[in-house]
């Protein structure tokens, strides 16, 4: 299906009784089952000429009508900022984002964002995510550095999207943080939602999202412990706030209990100085998203990538080695 054309389809008996989002989906496979039932719910699609609901079933010689609409215009400037792509196709492509660059523009950011340079780099982005956000599949934090994949259309990006949802795709990072884990490996399983004192920030809370964060020693410290993190579910600032409450909060994070605050618990004031000192090397939470893996929605070929340690995490980790 092309963006901007029209469809006529009429319901034959092999197609009676479906459900209408079921049935655009079996017979549409360029999109989602979600991405047509927010096309019927928008009024894109017709039945016999009438507005009707994603759960109506079809009836023998139902003519459906489909509108695919255009991609919605951007205002966003682009910028000639440098970007490390990794790689890149013609559907899509995966970058290693810096520390200190937002994704997308926002309340008070509407420049120097990873949009803003994908606007320059590449003529051809998804318009799935909106306006403010063309090509966007998934985001990283600001300040936490590493790999992001960037759909370049929309057929891609829904495919892309729907790994995510299932979890068929996974990213994984390297966080150093504070103190040693009791346990080499575990599970932190709980419900985030944002905080109540401070809209900028989220909190473990019941009646919040489902959260779910697998973490592994990959390198024990003197007070540091360097983890390797699987999410299974993506919550906004999720590692950090699940860190946060075991005790164990991402080292250098100014949000979540990384930084100074941390101080009090090391009993030698050797280990005082020598935090203080490495504080003084990082300004940002020690969270790198280092490899990301995920089907190519046109080639259904696994595909693994990764990115290296930047070097203000690899400088600390290699001061705490010695």
């Amino acid at each position: 299906m092309q963006p901007g054309k029209k469809y006529k389809l009429t319901i034959d008996e092999s197609s009676a009784n479906q459900r209408l989002d079921r049935f655009l989906a079996s017979q549409l496979e360029d999109y989602s089952r979600s991405f047509y039932q927010k096309l019927v719910r928008d009024g894109f699609v017709r039945i016999n000429g009438k507005i009707v609901k994603s759960a109506y079933r079809l009836n023998l010689n139902d003519v459906v009508e489909i509108e695919l609409p255009l991609p919605q215009e951007t205002n966003i400037q682009p910028e000639d900022i440098p970007l490390e792509i990794i790689y890149q196709d013609s559907d899509l492509l995966v970058v290693n984002k810096s520390a200190g660059m937002v994704v997308h523009p926002g309340a008070g950011v509407q420049s120097g964002t990873l949009v803003n340079a994908l606007m320059y780099h590449c003529k051809d982005l998804s318009g799935v995510g909106g306006r403010l956000r063309p090509g966007i599949v998934h985001r990283l934090d600001k300040n936490t550095s590493g790999l992001l994949v960037v759909a370049k259309n929309d057929r891609t990006h829904i495919h892309l999207q729907q790994q995510f949802a299932d979890k068929s795709a996974s990213r994984d990072y390297k966080t150093l943080v504070w103190g040693i884990p009791k346990e080499r490996n575990g599970v932190i399983e709980t419900f985030i939602n944002r905080s109540k004192s401070d809209r900028k920030k989220f909190t473990v809370a019941p009646d919040g999202k489902h959260a779910i964060t697998h973490y592994e020693v990959a390198d024990n410290f003197e007070f540091t412990t360097l983890l390797d993190i699987s999410l299974k579910t993506g919550r906004t600032h999720q590692i950090r706030v699940h860190m946060n409450y075991i005790h164990h909060p991402v080292f250098g994070d100014p949000d979540y209990s990384g930084r100074k605050s941390q101080i009090k618990r090391l009993s030698a004031l050797s280990e005082k100085n020598f935090a203080l000192y490495l504080l003084k090397s990082i300004d940002r939470q020690a969270l790198h998203a280092y490899r990301l893996t995920f089907v190519h929605p046109a080639r259904q070929e696994a595909m693994t990538f990764t990115a290296p340690l930047p070097r203000d995490m690899k400088n600390v980790i290699e001061k705490l080695k010695k």
